[in-house]
C-alpha cells in the first residue's frame, strides 16, 4: 500500500492524540472524585465535553476550508493541551467545565481532521484496509494509557501534565511531514428530519447508545472506584471494557451483513442489558468477576453504534451517505451529552451498584422499538456493506457508494 507510507505521520500522531484523549477522561472522574465533588457534578464535566463535541460538529468544517488540515490541528492540539493543564492551575467545577467544553470542541475537531485527512488520501480500494490500521492505533493507544493511572495517579499535577506534553507532542508529526494538502471534507447540511426517515430506528439506537456510552467513558472510572477498585484495577477495568468492543465487533458485523441487522442489535442490545445487570449485582465482588462483566458488556454494548449506521445506511439513498453518517454522529452526540448526567444522578441517589442497573435499564428500553420496526417494516433488500465505527469519529466517512445487493433473493 504505498499510501500507507505517506500517511505514517498523520497515523503516529493520531495515535499519539488518542492516547492522551484515552486518558484524559478517566483522569478528569478519578480528580474529581478525590477532590470530594458530587458525583453530579463530575457527570456535568462530561455533559460539558460532548457539548463542545456538538458544536465542533458544525464548525470544525468551515475551519479546515478556511485554513487547511495542518493548521487546524496545531492549533486545536496547542488549545487542548492547554486546557489539560489549566485543569491543575484551577482545580475547581467551573473552570473545569469551561475546559472540558473547550477540549470537546477541539477533540472533535482533531478528529475530524485526521478522519477526512485519511479518507481524501486513500482510494476506495484500500480504504477499509487503513481504516482498520487506525482503528487498531485506536484501541492500542486508548488501551495503553490507561496503564500511566498507577504510575502517576490521579491526586497531584503529574498525570495532567504527561497528557499536556502527550498532546502538545501530537504536533510534531504533522507539523514535519510533507506538504500535502489534501482536499477539505464535504460540508454536509444537516437535516436532522431527513435522517430521521430514512430510519427512525438508526436514530433511536443512536441517541440510546450515546446515553449509555459516553456514561461508561465518563464515568465509569466512578463505579470501579466506589465498588472498590484501586488505580491499577481501574486502569484494568477500562482496557477491559475497550478490548470487549474491539472482540465482537467484526463478528457482530459480519453476522449483520448475512442477516436482518435489527436481529443482530437485538441479540447486542439484549447482551448489553444482562451483562449490566450482572455488573450490578457483583459489585464489591472479587475483580475478576468485575472484569469479566465489563469486558462482557463491551462485546455487546460498544458494537451496537455501528450496527445502528449500518442499517441506517441500508435504507439510504445513493448520495445520502454522508449525510446519513453525519446525523447517526449528532444523534449520538446528543445522548451523550445527557447520559453523563444522568448516570451521575443515579449513582449520587442509589450508589455505585446502580450504575449499571441505569445502562441496562437504557438498553432494555431499545428493544421495544427494536423489535416494534422489524415487525411493521420489510426486510430491507438493498444493503451496505459494515463498517465497524471509530466511537471518536464525527462521522465524516463516505459509507461505500451503491448500495450493495444482499446474495438473497
Amino acid at each position: 500500500m504505498p499510501k500507507l507510507r505517506a500517511l505514517l505521520p498523520l497515523l503516529t500522531a493520531a495515535a499519539i492524540l488518542l492516547a492522551g484523549n484515552g486518558l484524559i477522561g478517566t483522569a478528569v472522574a478519578l480528580r474529581a472524585a478525590e477532590e470530594g465533588w458530587p458525583p453530579l457534578v463530575i457527570g456535568l464535566l462530561g455533559t460539558a465535553y460532548f457539548g463542545g463535541f456538538i458544536l465542533s460538529c458544525f464548525y470544525a468544517v468551515r475551519m479546515i476550508h478556511a485554513v487547511g488540515h495542518i493548521r487546524v490541528f496545531a492549533a486545536l492540539s496547542a488549545i487542548a493541551a492547554c486546557c489539560v493543564l489549566f485543569l491543575v492551575l484551577a482545580v475547581n467545577p467551573i473552570s473545569w467545565t469551561i475546559s472540558r467544553f473547550v477540549m470537546g470542541f477541539c477533540f472533535a475537531g482533531l478528529f475530524m481532521v485526521v478522519e477526512s485527512w485519511i479518507n481524501a488520501s486513500v482510494s476506495n480500494k484500500d480504504r477499509g484496509k487503513v481504516l482498520s490500521i487506525y482503528r487498531i492505533v485506536d484501541l492500542g493507544a486508548v488501551t495503553s494509557t490507561q496503564f500511566l493511572l498507577p504510575v502517576f495517579g490521579a491526586s497531584g499535577f503529574e498525570l495532567f501534565v504527561v497528557i499536556g506534553i502527550i498532546l502538545a507532542l501530537s504536533l510534531v508529526p504533522v507539523s514535519l511531514s510533507d506538504r500535502s494538502r489534501p482536499a477539505p471534507p464535504e460540508q454536509v447540511k444537516l437535516d436532522m428530519g431527513a435522517v430521521w426517515a430514512i430510519s427512525p430506528l438508526a436514530c433511536i439506537g443512536a441517541f440510546t447508545i450515546g446515553l449509555t456510552n459516553s456514561a461508561f467513558r465518563l464515568v465509569g472510572p466512578l463505579y470501579a472506584r466506589d465498588v472498590g477498585l484501586d488505580v491499577t484495577e481501574i486502569a484494568i477495568f477500562m482496557s477491559a471494557g475497550i478490548l470487549g468492543g474491539a472482540a465482537l465487533q467484526y463478528p457482530l458485523g459480519a453476522m449483520s451483513d448475512r442477516i436482518d441487522r435489527r436481529f443482530v442489535l437485538l441479540i447486542a442490545t439484549i447482551g448489553a442489558a444482562l451483562s449490566g445487570l450482572f455488573l450490578s449485582q457483583v459489585a464489591g465482588a472479587n475483580p475478576m468477576l468485575i472484569y469479566g462483566g465489563i469486558f462482557v458488556f463491551g462485546c455487546f454494548a460498544l458494537p451496537l453504534f455501528s450496527l445502528s449506521a449500518a442499517h441506517a445506511n441500508d435504507r439510504a439513498k445513493a448520495g445520502q451517505y454522508v449525510l446519513v453518517s453525519a446525523g447517526m454522529m449528532l444523534f449520538f452526540s446528543t445522548g451523550a451529552s445527557i447520559g453523563p448526567l444522568m448516570a451521575s444522578w443515579v449513582i449520587d441517589k442509589y450508589g455505585a451498584s446502580s450504575f449499571f442497573t441505569y445502562t441496562s435499564i437504557v438498553h432494555a428500553s431499545l428493544i421495544i422499538p427494536l423489535i416494534w420496526r422489524t415487525i411493521v417494516n420489510p426486510k430491507v433488500i438493498g444493503r451496505t456493506r459494515y463498517v465497524a465505527l471509530l466511537r471518536t469519529s464525527p462521522a465524516i466517512f463516505r459509507m461505500g457508494g451503491k448500495p450493495e445487493k444482499s446474495g438473497k433473493k
